[in-house]
């Protein structure tokens, strides 16, 4: 694969190895408390399981925007603080309360409302933290090692989930989840993202400093673009596997397990993909990346939707996979490239609630139209909206040429802000922006 720059075989800065080993070891304590959690409330019944899932996913999509306006203002290093700490505490309260007896409701639904209200204001910094640590030209491969990362943290969190539980129920995983957040704590009271304090700016309350980083992604041509992909991707591409994919293994009177490979599948394409860019970088044009994923994903869906036997089911779950990967290994740069400095956060922010939205969306209405007409149309409906995305992608003349070097012109002329610094191109490595310490 072609690198974006020659210096994208450059070693990633020890600073960022160092802040992401301590977020893998919090997103493999999370998935096990996530998968503890779902397992206790199932207990209560299907209504109970899904009152705590919404009572997760309500807060963060309420206020990851404003989450991202408070972590742009006040440094994505201290809302991580904060927001790590209260989940130690969190997470050891929850282990203590639930030791040596079967969890109640009203425990698991105010552990889930306190893991969506912290994810608001997490997700954005965090989603910020590569451009504040890596330099430009590898930001790429800094994002794909991350996608790795979590990636194996998927594959792996049910299993070890399933251990704890085994060994010592909710709270058992709570107290894992816990020490995991010691872990990150540690990490984040080592790496300094930036030096200084902020310059002090005009201050316009944090509504409007949210709704500020609505208009700018709005109003570039390279960020609504990418707000579109993310939106069509979220909608078309994700509820493939874990929708449609069970519903199609099952029509089709294939075993559980065929259902099982096919999700094994597209796991195993994201998870080679997101290796091979971390170590060889990512295309120079990382538009033409981006969309490329989608038109590979949407030949993968096609292969699901028209498979006759589980083998090429699987095939064309691996393809969706490798799709998948192309397409999240690139975008990210692009986005963390496109965003100026002083809305890294904000942008992120928009980022995950456009994805959320679009999947709670379309989740219903793929469902309501597989019950309706079976698993197959839903499913060859996906691969063309997945396909007429980045064929979309490309004839953007701004986004098919974007690049994971691309920077803002310098100048006032971001929306909230009146800093020339803030607004300019952040230069060097990118990890002095944003306000953080």
């Amino acid at each position: 694969m072609t690198t974006a720059t020659a210096t994208a075989a450059g070693a990633l800065p020890r600073s960022y190895l160092c802040w992401l080993a301590g977020v893998q070891a919090g997103l493999l304590g999370d998935a096990a408390l996530y998968f503890a959690l779902g397992w206790a409330a199932s207990a209560h019944g299907g209504g109970a399981a899904g009152l705590v899932l919404t009572a997760i996913t309500v807060p963060r999509t309420a206020l990851v925007l404003l989450g991202g306006a408070v972590a742009d203002r006040f440094g994505a290093r201290r809302v991580l603080l904060v927001g790590d700490t209260v989940m130690l505490g969190a997470t050891a309260v929850l282990a203590l309360v639930a030791a040596g007896r079967s969890a109640p409701l009203w425990l698991l639904v105010a552990a889930a409302a306190v893991i969506g209200t912290v994810d608001a204001f997490h997700l954005p910094a965090s989603g910020s933290m590569p451009r504040r640590l890596v330099p430009a030209d590898r930001l790429p491969r800094a994002l794909a090692l991350r996608q790795a990362g979590g990636q194996v943290a998927v594959l792996l969190g049910a299993p070890v989930g399933g251990l704890l539980v085994t060994a010592g129920g909710l709270s058992g995983a709570a107290a894992v989840d816990a020490v995991s957040f010691g872990v990150v704590l540690l990490v984040l009271l080592r790496i300094r993202p930036g030096e200084g304090e902020p310059a002090p700016v005009a201050r316009t309350g944090l509504l409007r400093e949210a709704a500020s980083g609505v208009r700018l992604a709005l109003g570039d041509p390279l960020l609504r673009v990418a707000l579109l992909l993310t939106g069509a991707a979220a909608g078309a591409l994700l509820p493939v596997v874990s929708l449609l994919g069970p519903l199609l293994v099952r029509e089709r009177g294939w075993t559980a397990g065929a259902a099982g490979l096919v999700t094994g599948g597209q796991a195993a394409g994201v998870l080679a993909v997101a290796v091979l860019v971390a170590w060889r970088g990512g295309l120079a044009r990382a538009g033409v990346g981006a969309a490329a994923g989608l038109g590979t994903a949407s030949v993968g869906i096609a292969l699901l939707a028209l498979a006759a036997d589980p083998a090429v089911a699987v095939g064309g779950g691996t393809v969706v996979g490798v799709g998948s990967g192309l397409f999240a290994c690139h975008l990210g740069p692009l986005v963390l490239g496109g965003a100026p400095p002083s809305h890294l956060s904000r942008v992120q922010a928009l980022l995950t609630l456009v994805q959320s939205a679009a999947l709670v969306l379309s989740n219903g209405l793929l469902g309501l139209l597989a019950d309706t007409a079976g698993a197959a149309l839903p499913t060859v409906l996906c691969a063309l909206a997945t396909g007429a995305a980045g064929l979309t992608a490309l004839a953007v003349p701004a986004f098919r040429r974007g690049g994971p070097a691309r920077r803002p012109a310098a100048g006032p002329t971001c929306p909230g802000t009146s800093r020339r610094a803030e607004c300019g191109g952040g230069g060097g490595s990118g990890a002095s922006g944003g306000g953080d310490e």
